[in-house]
């Protein structure tokens, strides 16, 4: 039987604030100015760096990295093993005017999912409503306007598909099959020119 590690309690910095009601995980770090509001859920052994916002009903998974200057505003969730690059953005409110003065009220959040093991490089952003699924990749400073099949890789503005990268960061290449085994062994098979499963 494989043996669980031992995590411990949550740490929060000082200049850190993670509002009554929140719940942080064992293990995870929230580091310097950050923001925690009262009904976030962040699950264990996360790394939110400094300056990072979580806003009410957000649900952060298990052993995701939120780095610096990063806004998880309500509407978003992260499931487990997430990456978050420094000052990406989502966004939650499709048709933001301020000019009418209407009253902006839950149901006018507009959800975005980010599935286990996605990654969204530096700067780039999210729009609401798309759902970026098992490892897609998005590459640095793209702009994300439609849903990121599975393992695909995610470029420009807007971000188009420019190939495929496996669990363990590697590029897949299915020109001469439409099997492709990673440098840890796991094979991956393309059943379409945007869609490809992991095998096993």
């Amino acid at each position: 039987m494989a043996v669980q590690p031992i995590l411990a309690k949550p740490f929060i910095h000082p200049t850190a604030v993670v509002d009554q009601g929140a719940i942080i995980g064992e293990g995870t770090y929230v580091w310097h100015f950050s923001h925690v509001m009262p009904r976030a859920v962040i699950g264990q052994g996360c790394m939110l760096g400094q300056n990072v916002f979580v806003a009410d009903n957000v649900r952060v998974g298990s052993n995701c990295r939120i780095q610096n200057n990063v806004s998880i505003y309500e509407g978003v969730e992260l499931e487990d093993d997430v990456f978050c690059g420094p000052s990406m953005v989502f966004t939650n409110f499709i048709n933001p005017r301020m000019s009418t003065h209407r009253e902006v009220t839950h149901e006018d959040y507009v959800r975005t999912l980010v599935k286990r093991g996605a990654s969204i490089g530096a700067n780039a952003t999210i729009r609401c409503g798309v759902t970026l699924h098992e490892g897609a990749f998005v590459g640095a400073g793209s702009v994300v306007t439609r849903d990121v099949p599975a393992w695909a890789m995610v470029m420009g503005v807007p971000g188009r598909i420019v190939g495929f990268m496996s669990e363990h960061g590697d590029q897949m290449d299915f020109s001469d099959s439409d099997i492709f085994v990673c440098s840890r062994g796991v094979a991956y098979q393309q059943l379409g020119p945007e869609t490809v499963v992991q095998l096993g």
